[in-house]
């Protein structure tokens, strides 16, 4: 028997979207024939993709800032009114600035938590309530990083602000178990993107080294011996927002090529 993704019409909402993984998985779904919503708090970068989004079905852009209330809502009541309903939250979010501990301010701090702690939960509740409503069995995909498991060193602020994407995970599977939604998380590794691009621009600048070497270095790390793509990325998003996974929820999934070193 074939696999079915059984993904055609269905309503996807894809945050921070503008560019890089958030686009890729905007265009993953859109070429199993899905709808799809993008949203980006920058309006120029997000018509330029979705423009290019639209060669591959239908797409509709909510710009709105994911990390206000205002802007949570906003994305949530559009989608709604575009979509009719939302079958599948995809939550991918910018990279708080990169840095140690001691070289983070408080509103360093206070930011992140908006983006990576408050932004999901209370996204994740709005989209929830729309589900119930609508007696929607849907899915619930965030994104978040490796370092949750094993902290990078100089990416203070995303080591402890992404950990709550792991408990919120597990909170709304249970949750929201009950009514049918399924709640996942993915935990990419280096992914080529502007978040390894920096890490690798910050090894240059600590280490004095050339581009080349420090790149080398990301990938060293990686058993596979290679950074990956958010096309590769962007497939594992389908897998939990498909009928792929129908017993799968509460997980929190490596995406890494073999990178993380723990059991736990």
């Amino acid at each position: 028997m074939p696999l079915e993704t059984n993904l055609k019409r269905q309503r996807i909402l894809v945050t921070a979207a503008s560019q890089g993984i958030g686009m890729a998985v905007a265009k993953a779904f859109l070429e199993e024939g899905s709808r799809v919503v993008i949203n980006s708090s920058n309006k120029e970068r997000l018509d330029k993709a979705a423009a290019q989004l639209s060669k591959k079905g239908e797409i509709h852009a909510v710009v709105a800032d994911l990390s206000t209330k205002v802007g949570i809502e906003e994305i949530v009541s559009k989608s709604l009114d575009l979509l009719g309903g939302i079958d599948t939250l995809a939550y991918v979010t910018g990279s708080p600035a990169r840095g140690t501990v001691m070289e983070k301010s408080y509103d360093d701090w206070d930011s992140a938590a908006k983006l990576l702690t408050t932004s999901p939960a209370y996204l994740g509740r709005k989209v929830a309530e729309a589900m119930i409503s609508r007696k929607t069995k849907g899915r619930m995909i965030f994104s978040a990083s490796f370092a949750i498991k094993e902290p990078v060193a100089t990416l203070a602020l995303s080591n402890v602000c992404r950990v709550a994407i792991f408990g919120l995970v597990r909170t709304l599977a249970r949750e929201l178990g009950p009514y049918g939604i399924r709640v996942n998380g993915i935990m990419p590794g280096y992914i080529k993107t502007a978040r390894v691009d920096a890490i690798s621009s910050d090894i240059m600048r600590r280490k004095g080294v050339s581009e080349k070497e420090a790149l080398d270095e990301i990938s060293s790390q990686v058993p596979l011996g290679y950074i990956g793509t958010t096309e590769e990325l962007a497939k594992s998003f389908l897998f939990l927002g498909s009928d792929l996974s129908p017993y799968v929820s509460g997980a929190m999934l490596p995406v890494d090529g073999g990178l993380l070193r723990s059991i736990g």
